[in-house]
């Protein structure tokens, strides 16, 4: 199978993801690109991190429940094929963020996004079997999701976090991000689009940054399309509370 123009790395509850996702899905239709979506757990990522102490509070249990939705993902893509992937992402983003029955911040919310009764809604709204949301406590798809964790890390260092694009693999251009915190017009998604690429394309780029990030533009985490979230010091790509 030929490869598609863009790889995209993902985890289902990283808010960037989501916001990147629906920019790249944009450039998709006006490009005509194929992706193939894939995977990366902010689980596995920080295996070694004391959350407790590094992390604001449920962050363990966020990332936990994205490793649990990986593993549906990875369940469709096994028994589905590649093309369950996309749509059953862009389901189960729109459950978290932009049509959630609670916010982030709602007591357990996180720990409930991994979860059957949360999965199955969105397979079913991406015309999969409601039998699949029995991967959540399955770890025999850990290891694809690691190899994959691994495979994106490989593209760009370890000091990243979701998303990873990789343009045009298997020898074209990688990079984390970008992280966007509102979603682009479409009449200015390409272009945004041509201006990241052209940046990572240029032999010897290494980094581009400010750890400064408005929360992004998504009901689930309390800010609607038509405000500017507030202003937040991320350190080494996420909330830690310690460098």
């Amino acid at each position: 199978m030929a490869a598609a123009d863009i790889d995209f790395y993902f985890d289902p509850v990283c808010p960037f993801a989501w916001m990147t996702s629906k920019w790249v899905r944009s450039v998709m239709r006006q490009r005509e690109y194929t992706v193939d979506w894939r995977f990366i757990s902010l689980r596995m990522i920080n295996a070694d991190v004391d959350y407790d102490a590094q992390f604001p509070p449920e962050y363990e249990a966020g990332h936990t429940a994205g490793l649990r939705l990986l593993r549906v993902v990875a369940r469709a893509r096994a028994e589905h094929g590649p093309a369950a992937v996309g749509p059953l992402y862009a389901a189960l983003g729109q459950r978290i963020f932009d049509v959630p029955t609670e916010t982030e911040d709602t007591p357990g919310a996180r720990e409930r996004r991994g979860t059957r009764g949360f999965v199955e809604p969105a397979l079913a709204e991406a015309g999969l079997p409601a039998e699949l949301a029995e991967a959540v406590d399955d770890p025999s798809f850990d290891p694809v999701i690691r190899a994959e964790t691994d495979e994106a890390l490989a593209l760009t260092g370890k000091d990243v976090g979701t998303p990873i694009i990789h343009f045009q693999p298997p020898t074209g251009v990688a990079f984390f991000g970008p992280v966007i915190s509102r979603l682009p017009a479409e009449q200015d998604a390409v272009r945004l689009w041509d201006h990241v690429v052209g940046l990572a394309s240029f032999p010897g780029f290494a980094e581009l940054k400010r750890s400064l990030r408005e929360r992004p533009q998504l009901r689930g985490l309390g800010v609607d399309v038509d405000e500017v979230g507030v202003q937040e010091d991320w350190h080494g790509g996420s909330r830690r509370l310690k460098k």
